[in-house]
């Protein structure tokens, strides 16, 4: 399977806007982890880094995050 140079882009899109959130509130990965654990959301340090690393994850997954870390609004771009 080949992936074009648009899904690329639109990967790194997501994985520096979700990285961007984390790092204007001051949260690792490691307390995401226990926001998302404490609204119920079952994950840990590995699958968190590989999904915002990798930048291919649910909006599921993203609004869990953004739940989790109390922001009620975001900017995309």
């Amino acid at each position: 399977m080949m992936i074009n140079k648009h899904e690329i882009s639109w990967k790194e899109s997501a994985k520096n806007m979700l990285k961007a959130e984390l790092q204007w509130r001051g949260i690792s990965y490691d307390q995401l982890v226990t926001k998302l654990q404490a609204i119920g959301v079952d994950e840990n340090y590995n699958s968190v880094n590989t999904k915002i690393n990798r930048g291919s994850f649910s909006f599921i997954f993203v609004l869990q995050c953004l739940t989790a870390i109390g922001a009620n609004e975001i900017r995309l771009n």
